[in-house]
């Protein structure tokens, strides 16, 4: 934040932990997909020595986005990590996916980090700022995480800094727009081609000197007579913003009273503002040109991060227990304490196997050592146990990661981030601890898998290597879920969104060697009686050697719902003898499994038992069973049957704005609205009941009609009677269904 000479290593991973957590810098940067968060870790990155040449996103090149996936796509979609060394300092930069269906990714960067770069672009609509970062932005907030914002894309034209500065005050400022302030103003040079003036510069207002890029390399000078005026009022702002958030009141009455302050006072009171959460400084950055090393604003951001983002020292740990709940002690960032650490990520590596992404709490972690592997959701059914959940493992090769690269290493100390090989089987959000002391870290919240992608293998070589592929994929990622329903008998991989869905069908192909078919998703329908009737199941055959004999006399009736099959036992005179009842139970029931119109279980209905009858040598188990599923096939020729589609209740939370757009698609959806409820921030939470076959793509509709803004959770409720024109088309599609297969 300084006019200083800077040193770094000119490589990446040769940053050293030497001061142990105090040289650490982790951060993550988020923002709308777009905004320029790989650009500028690029940026930086080519700053601080650790690449001799940036990459382009347009080009596929960056060290961000290594993965093919992301090459082919031009977009991220996993979280990448990126040290670099800055005036002895280890930078760990985090870069995320800004579209909204790679959140798990996200979450992890949070998890991981101490301290978070919102990245805006002035090429954006104000609009796109609120609704793409508001909710991560107060996320963000409620755990006390340090936050800047970098404003990006000032050399686009019709693109105004003061303006996107307002915009950030007004949007991540809340009641005080005081608390988002510039710490540069730009420089720009002259007008081009299009006639816009490209960015050339900053001013830096608490060190009052001009930092000049234009020849691709930063050089500092006093500002010129005309920009004394706007430099001093916006100098001033800042200093009573930063005195004001940090709540300094003797530095206060110093700077009313007109007393000289120090630069390095105010930097001092800056970062105590920062660490508490309550002043968020904006600053700019751009690429740096063709052949120069410098990108415009990366020096001063990097002074930032290093000097005004805390240390992990000062960052409030998870709560950590023991396995049975019991609290232990926080965990503190001392190398030489009891390990704590957890898995933020896990990916594959085609000739590693398995990598985890740890960031380290507390203690040492070292290649060979013996460590316990615990991890939550044990009994998730999208995230089956296993046995290594619960087990001590010895640690593989320890590595720094860069991009794709990865540098070995021996040691990983607490605040610090490595990369492990051969941890077992260890999923994202495991916490490993000392051996012979397993603990437990208090989980971050991952939000729920709502649009379901229905799977089947492409071909009969698939069919052995899907439900490996298909574990791989979920053990990675936790905000993917696997469901195999035994009712409609589909693999269903519960996604984010569309994109979430597509990369995840790509990487069976290409990690996996998997090909699958997407087919429709099918709800769980049931079956039920709509009036009381009868049945006759007569079952008689003589062929030669031993008969079949057996006739059974059935009523059934509809019960109320929920409540299942019950067989009733009213038979007298020994029609049908006392131990083929059961027989003729268990067919019924059998029956009922298999469905008695359209092939869905029956259920909320009553069977009794009337009449029958029997031969003394050809009646059998299997007979009656027999006679027992043809009576209640034969009643529910006589009857109509209903169908019963799922219900669930939702809960939709989305900016007042929205309400009565919600309410409107969810009525066209055939839903209830059940109520409303007002929350924090100008936001409405809209409960409802809509049956199940109308949401399955629910999750990217809302995102759509609310701008991304809105979000919504769902659980079962209860199955009731489909209308019967839906029901009739229901069966018209599936005929036409089976009979195309």
């Amino acid at each position: 934040m300084g006019d200083r000479t800077h040193a770094h290593t000119g490589a990446a991973g040769r940053a050293t932990t030497a001061d142990g957590p105090a040289s650490v810098r982790n951060v993550v940067l988020v923002g709308h997909s777009g905004s320029g968060k790989t650009t500028l870790v690029e940026a930086l990155a080519l700053t601080a020595g650790a690449l001799n040449r940036a990459g382009r996103v347009e080009d596929g090149g960056t060290v961000s986005d290594h993965d093919e996936t992301e090459r082919r796509r031009q977009r991220s979609v996993q979280l990448s990590l990126v040290p670099v060394e800055w005036d002895g300092y280890k930078v760990n930069l985090l870069d995320t996916p800004g579209y909204a269906d790679f959140v798990g990714e996200l979450r992890a960067g949070l998890r991981a980090a101490d301290a978070a770069l919102f990245v805006v672009s002035a090429a954006q609509e104000a609009d796109a700022v609120a609704d793409s970062t508001r909710a991560v932005w107060e996320e963000c907030a409620a755990v006390g995480m340090p936050r800047a914002i970098v404003v990006t894309h000032l050399d686009t034209a019709r693109t105004s800094f003061d303006e996107m500065t307002r915009v950030c005050g007004r949007v991540f400022g809340g009641d005080d727009p005081d608390a988002v302030l510039p710490l540069h103003l730009p420089v720009q040079g002259p007008e081009g081609p299009d006639g816009h003036a490209r960015l050339t510069g900053l001013t830096g207002l608490l060190t009052q000197r001009v930092f000049d890029y234009s020849s691709g390399e930063r050089t500092g000078h006093p500002p010129a007579g005309d920009q004394r005026a706007p430099l001093l009022e916006a100098r001033n702002r800042l200093i009573e913003g930063i005195i004001a958030q940090s709540e300094d009141e003797s530095l206060m009455d110093r700077y009313l009273g007109g007393g000289d302050i120090a630069v390095g006072t105010l930097v001092e009171d800056l970062e105590r503002a920062v660490a508490r959460g309550s002043f968020h400084p904006v600053l700019t950055a751009a690429p740096a040109p063709d052949g120069a090393r410098q990108g415009v604003g990366t020096v001063e951001l990097l002074d930032f991060v290093t000097r005004g983002f805390p240390s992990p020292l000062e960052r409030a740990l998870p709560a950590v227990t023991t396995p049975d709940g019991t609290p232990r002690p926080a965990p503190v960032h001392d190398p030489r304490a009891p390990l704590v650490a957890e898995v933020v990520k896990t990916s594959s590596d085609p000739y590693v196997g398995r990598v985890c992404l740890v960031r380290v709490f507390s203690g040492t972690l070292r290649a060979e050592d013996t460590v316990h592997v615990r991890g939550h959701g044990l009994d998730d059914p999208g995230h089956p146990a296993r046995p290594f959940h619960d087990a001590d493992v010895r640690v593989g090769a320890l590595s720094s990661p860069f991009g794709g690269q990865r540098r070995p290493l021996d040691t990983c100390v607490a605040g610090d981030l490595a990369c492990v090989s051969r941890l077992g089987g260890a999923e994202t959000g495991d916490t490993l601890s000392a051996a012979g002391d397993p603990l437990l870290m208090e989980p971050w919240a991952m939000p729920d898998p709502l649009l379901p992608l229905a799977v089947r293998a492409h071909g009969k070589a698939d069919e052995d290597k899907l439900s490996h592929g298909l574990a791989g994929l979920v053990a990675e990622d936790p905000t993917m879920r696997l469901e195999q329903n035994p009712d409609t008998r589909q693999v269903v991989l519960w996604c984010m969104g569309e994109a979430h869905a597509d990369v995840a069908l790509e990487r069976l192909r290409s990690r996996y060697g998997v090909r699958v078919d997407a087919v429709p998703h099918l709800v769980p329908l049931r079956e039920t009686f709509a009036s009381r009737t009868v049945g006759r199941g007569r079952h008689v055959k003589q062929s030669g050697g031993h008969g079949q004999y057996a006739v059974c006399e059935i009523e059934v009736e509809p019960l109320p719902p929920g409540t299942g099959i019950e067989f009733v036992d009213k038979v007298v005179g020994g029609s049908v003898p006392r131990q083929f009842v059961p027989s003729v139970e268990k067919g019924v029931r059998a029956q009922a499994a298999r469905g008695v119109a359209a092939g869905h279980p029956l259920v909320d209905v009553r069977v009794t038992l009337l009449d029958g009858k029997s031969h003394s040598v050809d009646s059998s188990d299997a007979a009656f069973q027999t006679a027992g599923a043809l009576a209640l096939r034969e009643a529910a020729a006589d009857t109509r049957v209903q169908l019963l589609e799922p219900v669930a209740e939702i809960r939709v939370l989305v900016p007042d704005d929205y309400v009565g757009a919600v309410m409107g698609d969810l009525a066209g959806r055939r839903g209830r609205v059940v109520g409303t409820e007002q929350e924090s921030g100008e936001r409405t939470r809209v409960r409802a009941e809509v049956p199940e076959i109308e949401i399955g793509r629910y999750a990217v509709d809302l995102r759509s009609l609310t701008h991304g803004t809105g979000r919504f959770d769902r659980a079962y409720a209860r199955h009731e009677p489909m209308p019967p024109q839906l029901a009739d088309r229901l069966s018209e599609t599936e005929e036409s269904r089976m009979k195309g297969t």
